[in-house]
């Protein structure tokens, strides 16, 4: 991936948090180091300035990291300090791109505020064969079933010792996804892209 000559300005960190309040997200994305090898990672706060990143590779404060995020596309910075289970990193752009940016996560937060669970928005529907494979987080591959389906998410039966936590990413049958939240006996899960609903029970269920 060529990266480009010139790089927009990067504030300081203690600039970027006085000029931008943080919003509490859950998104899920990739990222690249300098030594440009990919690894998932999941974001859990940011502003238009710089975000927090749950990450299995952590890098060294200052290295360049370009990421992508479900939903906003392709952001790069520099990693502004490490945490226990990530880094934060700062956000070079525009002005343009920055008013873009906090447009975007205005919709996130009031779509996390609203609390609507994916039933409420598409329809669901119990698959005719509710057998699926799920992979977890650790990359195990496991049996589950079904509950029901929905063009945006499913809601899966697993035994609670395999209960992945919220926020994890997984894979059911072929489709990624992230878990939502606890329900009895399983959880919810939320499509990273909303299924054709011809070909959904292909892409999740047939074990």
């Amino acid at each position: 991936m060529a990266l480009p000559l010139s790089q927009p300005r990067i504030l300081p960190l203690a600039d970027e948090r006085r000029r931008h309040q943080r919003v509490k997200v859950n998104l899920l994305g990739r990222y690249m180091l300098s030594d440009r090898n990919e690894y998932p990672c999941q974001v859990v706060n940011m502003s238009p300035g710089g975000m927090a990143l749950v990450a299995p590779v952590l890098g060294r404060p200052g290295e360049r990291v370009i990421a992508y995020v479900d939903h906003l596309g392709r952001l790069e910075g520099q990693i502004a300090r490490l945490l226990d289970n990530g880094f934060a990193m700062t956000i070079s752009a525009t002005a343009r791109k920055r008013d873009k940016l906090a447009a975007q996560l205005t919709w996130l937060a009031n779509r996390q505020m609203l609390n609507l669970p994916e039933d409420r928005r598409h329809g669901r529907f119990t698959p005719k064969n509710p057998r699926a494979r799920l992979i977890l987080p650790n990359g195990q591959n496991i049996a589950c079933r079904v509950i029901d389906l929905s063009a945006s998410g499913a809601a899966v039966a697993v035994p609670s010792e395999l209960l992945p936590p919220v926020g994890a990413a997984i894979t059911l049958g072929k489709t990624p996804g992230r878990v939502v939240r606890h329900i009895e006996g399983g959880f919810a899960v939320e499509f990273s892209r909303l299924q054709h609903p011809d070909f959904i029970e292909d892409n999740v269920t047939g074990d």
